[in-house]
């Protein structure tokens, strides 16, 4: 008997994090062309925390970035 194996498709996780992130950078108010841009690179916690405390949304980008 074979042992069980798990395949992941790797690309596929990987963009559904990505699609996730812009999702939720966009719920903080950043336009879909910046938040696909920086999806990858930023913890959009960050952001979140900044824009919770009064922060604009584009501003906080830029200080995290």
């Amino acid at each position: 008997m074979e042992p069980f194996t798990v395949h992941h498709d790797i690309d596929h996780d990987e963009s559904a994090v990505h699609n996730w992130r812009v999702s939720q950078l966009k719920r903080l108010g950043i336009p879909r062309p910046l938040a696909e841009t920086c999806a990858d690179r930023i913890d959009w916690h960050q952001i979140d925390r900044l824009v919770q405390r009064g922060c604009p949304p584009r501003l906080a980008l830029r200080i995290v970035c």
